[in-house]
């Protein structure tokens, strides 16, 4: 007997309040099902449009099941699916660029949200600055259908602002340091280029929440999509699988206070996220990072199989205790209960997040996960020996060849640069010289202080491999 696909219920569906750029697992699997609960719990019209900014695979997975998806939370005592039908449609930018911009300015839509990713927002890491040579920026300039995300912003607030519609409230959900400040400086940039005037009524009408999410999302596997089907007895194309554990704080600043009800369904709802964020970045992100770039280079595949290494468990726990003093503390929050709930995080075996896909776009994570924390301990005078070597591995890493010989796929948008950079120096020394001289990643003065203990760090991995290293440095 043929297996069912997964559709939609015959429900009432409610109108688009909502478009969201960048419909990848994670956003799935977190905003979307909060925004889900918070119609079912006080209504509203909040129902998303998702935008794919490049691949039409997912709008041709989910189109099929009517948009309808599962959620599926995994944790040792086995998994729990739910079905989310809040999606009303998928758009494919790069096949229609102006639908995208026309469903951006519908009056009813009060607000765009953003996963796509760090390098997404096409700036320079090191400085926050909108890079006005990354071709894809300097083709919106020129043009009005965008292919970034910043040109879309800009070029669906001015549409709106031309037929006298209020703006929409830009909600980025990416992990970048105040990403709501962030983003709001780069759409006033770039708007300034285009009509000095845009850009004058987007500051003074338009809202940039920061925001701080937190859930673990591996990426789907074709077995997992199997897996599921067994259980179900459904086919779902797109499923997302994640933990159980999700946190979203949110400012509290939004056009005309038009949002769905988040507080209702545990959205963290706050005057100030920096705290927050600047604690998921440094104490999760931070430590994701150092791990997956030393696991990947010890032979773990994921993260729950690199702390059940007796050395990277130790390890991890090292580099919580160099990265808290960099911490402002967020009020009701115990830094040390919270390094400790994240540690229970990473051993859960049921989720197979990769050390490869974490790995991916180091250049545009490093700045805000590792050096602002390294920053901050060598100018207070701590040292940092594991997050240096976290540093050391990232650079051995981008050089696309594993301890073994083997090549790395170096999923990087400077991955063909920096392995240039590594390639042309011939001493792992010579190779830290040279990867720290990267100025849109390292600034100039960070750079001078992290030679030394950095290439101290790089000798010692190149020669005794990263388990060897990370053992020596828990001693």
């Amino acid at each position: 007997m043929p297996v069912k696909r997964l559709t939609r219920s015959t429900a009432p569906r409610p109108g688009v309040g909502i478009v969201h750029l960048g419909l990848g697992a994670f956003y799935r699997a977190f905003g979307a099902c909060y925004v889900a609960e918070a119609m079912a719990h006080s209504g509203g019209d909040w129902g998303i449009i998702g935008v794919s900014l490049q691949s039409p695979a997912i709008r041709d997975a989910l189109r099929p099941q009517n948009w309808a998806y599962s959620s599926v939370t995994l944790s040792s005592a086995g998994q729990e699916v739910a079905v989310i039908e809040v999606l009303e449609d998928v758009l494919v930018a790069p096949e229609n660029p102006a639908a995208v911009l026309a469903a951006m300015a519908q009056p009813g839509v009060r607000i765009v949200s953003l996963t796509v990713t760090e390098k997404g927002y096409c700036h320079n890491p090191a400085t926050g600055a909108l890079n006005v040579d990354h071709p894809d920026i300097a083709h919106d300039l020129a043009h009005p259908l965008p292919q970034s995300a910043i040109g879309f912003l800009v070029r669906a607030l001015a549409l709106r602002h031309a037929a006298g519609v209020a703006p929409f409230t830009v909600m980025t959900c990416d992990n970048l340091p105040e990403n709501g400040p962030l983003v709001r400086g780069l759409v006033l940039n770039f708007a300034a280029r285009v009509d000095p005037a845009l850009a004058g009524w987007i500051a003074e009408h338009a809202r940039f929440p920061a925001t701080m999410v937190d859930r673990i999302t591996p990426a789907t596997t074709q077995g997992d999509i199997a897996r599921l089907e067994a259980v179900t007895g459904h086919h779902d194309a797109a499923p997302v699988l994640h933990e159980p554990f999700r946190q979203w704080v949110i400012e509290d600043d939004f056009v005309g206070d038009a949002r769905p009800d988040f507080a209702a369904v545990g959205v963290q709802m706050v005057q100030d996220v920096t705290a927050f964020e600047h604690m998921k970045l440094r104490m999760l992100n931070g430590t994701h990072s150092a791990l997956a770039y030393l696991g990947y280079l010890s032979g773990h595949e994921t993260i729950a199989d690199t702390v059940a290494n007796p050395g990277f468990n130790t390890f991890v726990r090292q580099l919580w205790a160099e990265i808290m003093p960099a911490v402002a503390t967020p009020t009701g929050v115990d830094l040390a209960q919270y390094a400790a709930a994240l540690r229970a995080r990473y051993e859960n075996p049921a989720i197979r997040h990769r050390t490869w896909q974490i790995a991916m776009d180091g250049s545009q994570k490093l700045p805000q996960r590792i050096l602002g924390t390294l920053a901050e301990n060598i100018a207070a005078g701590r040292a940092s020996p594991g997050l240096i070597l976290a540093v050391a591995a990232w650079m051995r890493y981008v050089g696309g060849v594993d301890e073994q010989g083997r090549t790395i796929e170096v999923k990087d948008p400077m991955a063909a640069r920096l392995r240039a950079v590594s390639d042309a120096a011939t001493t792992p020394a010579e190779k830290v010289v040279a990867l720290l001289a990267v100025a849109e990643i390292f600034p100039l003065a960070l750079a001078v202080q992290l030679r030394a203990p950095v290439t101290q760090a790089a000798e010692r991995l190149w020669a005794q491999g990263a388990q060897r290293a990370v053992d020596a440095e828990i001693q």
